[in-house]
């Protein structure tokens, strides 16, 4: 088996000092690599810099297992790594849209980063399902007050997100008559300085939505999270739970119409959010939160899979270039 260089850039949560990092996907893909005796380097983002037109990070090494590694960060070239795994969780502020500029200057030619920083940044999480508005909930992405009353009135029931957060953070569920729909418009639009998205609710989100993800276009893992009886929202971190679920051909067939857009921006680690067969958001950032938990239920290792794929990109990269 060869030998790889492969640098994470890794969310606060996800980094050795830190006391959850063991909870994290993250943290699974990292030691699968470990065990394969790939050589792994780990940044936070604020530990990216571009030196003239050379992207370089302050990295810790990792050695023979997460909790060993160099006590301070050193200098590397982003150019000398053969793989680069994006997992900075959002939100998407002005930092993190930075941070992929930095990463584009990456020789992309020689070494890969997934998901592609320029993908990332056109695949805006909420918003990218409208590529495909025959499988999407109808919405209206707008600041303006007055439209997204005119579309409550019309649908009756919506659901309000903003257009950079992630986890259920800053999502609502407004219904006609609702005496607190200009406050909270109010304050999710910020006045109306602020874009955000409306779409129609869907009532079969009461049993939850699937989560699919999806490496290289392809289904691999599916999960249904079921939202707790004083919430709508089926996240982990809200309360919900998870409950097994197989692919669908349904499922496949979501895949089969997405993969082309996805794979041509180079979003090749994507999880998929499906309520009765609507996409309702494309993952990018840092798909996979469930691997600890879809594991047992399926008797798998997940991240086997995930770094097997990574490996076999590399070959074909190596392939490509005539080695």
């Amino acid at each position: 088996m060869s030998k790889y260089k492969i640098g994470f850039l890794l969310d606060e949560k996800d980094l050795p000092d830190h006391p959850d990092k063991e909870l994290s996907s993250s943290f699974l893909i990292l030691q699968e690599c470990l065990l394969r005796n790939h050589e792994i380097y780990i940044f936070p983002i604020e530990n990216l810099f571009l030196n003239n037109n050379i992207p370089k990070a302050l990295a810790y090494q990792v050695k023979h297992n997460y909790f060993e590694f160099t006590k301070k960060p050193f200098n590397i070239d982003l150019n000398d790594l053969d793989i680069i795994l994006i997992r900075q969780n959002p939100p998407i502020n002005t930092n993190y849209i930075f941070s992929t500029h930095i990463l584009n200057y990456v020789d992309q030619s020689k070494t890969i980063v997934i998901n592609s920083p320029s993908g990332i940044r056109k695949c805006n999480e909420k918003l990218y399902i409208y590529n495909f508005p025959k499988l999407a909930p109808e919405g209206i992405t707008t600041s303006n007050i007055d439209l997204i009353q005119n579309f409550l009135n019309e649908h009756n029931e919506i659901i309000v997100k903003p257009l950079d957060n992630y986890a259920g953070n800053g999502i609502f569920y407004l219904k006609k008559g609702d005496k607190n729909l200009n406050s909270i418009l109010e304050e999710t639009t910020n006045n109306e300085k602020t874009l955000i998205l409306a779409q129609k609710y869907l009532n079969k989100a009461k049993y939850g939505d699937k989560r699919l993800i999806l490496l290289g276009g392809e289904p691999v893992a599916s999960i249904i999270r079921l939202p707790c009886k004083d919430d709508f929202r089926a996240n982990m971190c809200k309360g919900g739970h998870l409950k097994k679920s197989e692919i669908t051909d349904e499922d496949r067939e979501i895949c089969k119409t997405i993969s082309k857009n996805l794979l041509e921006d180079g979003l090749f680690f994507v999880g998929l959010d499906i309520i009765d067969d609507k996409l309702i958001e494309i993952n990018v950032t840092s798909p996979g939160f469930f691997i600890r938990k879809i594991n047992p239920m399926f008797n798998i290792r997940l991240e086997k899979k995930i770094v097997d794929y990574m490996e076999r990109l590399l070959v074909d990269c190596f392939i490509s270039l005539g080695g």
